[in-house]
């Protein structure tokens, strides 16, 4: 934890780098999402196997990279966070960290797993930025992001599918309830400008955001908090796999009394939740 607290400012940075290759790698793209409704068109995900040569074997790789292949890749950039532990390069560790971790978090967004992408196929387009940027941008002020200590993953390739398999359960209510709202709310009251920079942009109403943000019911911050814990817990297992070498040799990281207090807020909330509920595996 002191580590990623002393680097946190880098990580930030370099936490939107996949999405600044997809305009120069054309490999890039497909790491992303997965387009489960390709193979599966209702819950549960039990057609594609979770492991990479075997849905190869069924699928051929030609398909599962047209598709989507956040799952598996997110396997290959844990593997490679652990072998930048072990080598004890620190700028390595930063940049495959941002990367493991934006990818952990698209895996938790619902509309990076349907074909449905951005409602171009249900007269929804725009939704995607709608759910993912505009709520957040709105609303995160008012979320919980303290999500508890991270734990080691026994099987990280079953949490990311985990992740993906939940997204699109997810997927129907995101797309549902906006078409029920669109249906429902005056047209002139769904968008606005707002200057954004040196340009004026049309963007989704303050009104119109407030009454999806009541209809999905926390959903989006849910999301993200699993996001958060998840990508968390890669870290972590990285680190472990890895031996668990000292990151900071020896020196400790400022602390402030205000940081000491929440982690101790938050250590106790999840220990209250697994005294209650039980820890996960």
């Amino acid at each position: 934890m002191g580590f990623y607290k002393q680097h946190i400012s880098v990580i930030t940075e370099h936490a939107v780098d996949p999405d600044k290759r997809r305009y120069s790698d054309t490999a890039e793209a497909c790491r992303h999402y997965i387009d489960l409704d390709y193979y599966e068109k209702s819950w549960p995900i039990d057609t594609v196997p979770p492991n990479w040569k075997d849905a190869v074997a069924k699928y051929s790789e030609d398909t599962l990279l047209a598709y989507g292949i956040v799952p598996w890749h997110i396997q290959r950039m844990l593997y490679r966070l652990t072998e930048a532990f072990k080598s004890g390069d620190a700028e390595r560790i930063i940049r495959v960290s941002a990367d493991l971790g934006h990818y952990m978090a698209d895996a938790c967004v619902p509309l990076h797993a349907t074909m449905n992408y951005n409602g171009q196929l249900t007269n929804q387009k725009g939704i995607h930025g709608f759910w993912e940027s505009r709520l957040p941008e709105l609303f995160s002020d008012e979320y919980d992001f303290f999500v508890g200590k991270s734990y080691y993953l026994h099987n990280p390739l079953q949490t990311a599918w985990m992740a993906s398999s939940g997204s699109f359960l997810a997927k129907d209510s995101v797309l549902e309830m906006e078409a029920q709202l669109n249906h429902k709310f005056p047209a002139n009251q769904k968008y606005v400008y707002e200057r954004k920079g040196q340009n004026s942009v049309k963007t989704y109403s303050r009104s119109y955001a407030e009454a999806y943000h009541r209809m999905l019911d926390g959903q989006v911050e849910r999301r993200m908090r699993l996001a958060i814990q998840l990508t968390g817990c890669m870290w972590y297992t990285a680190w472990v796999d890895a031996g668990q070498p000292d990151l900071l040799q020896g020196r400790q990281p400022e602390i402030s009394i205000e940081e000491l207090q929440n982690w101790m807020k938050a250590d106790y909330k999840i220990l209250h939740d697994s005294l209650m509920l039980g820890r996960p595996e």
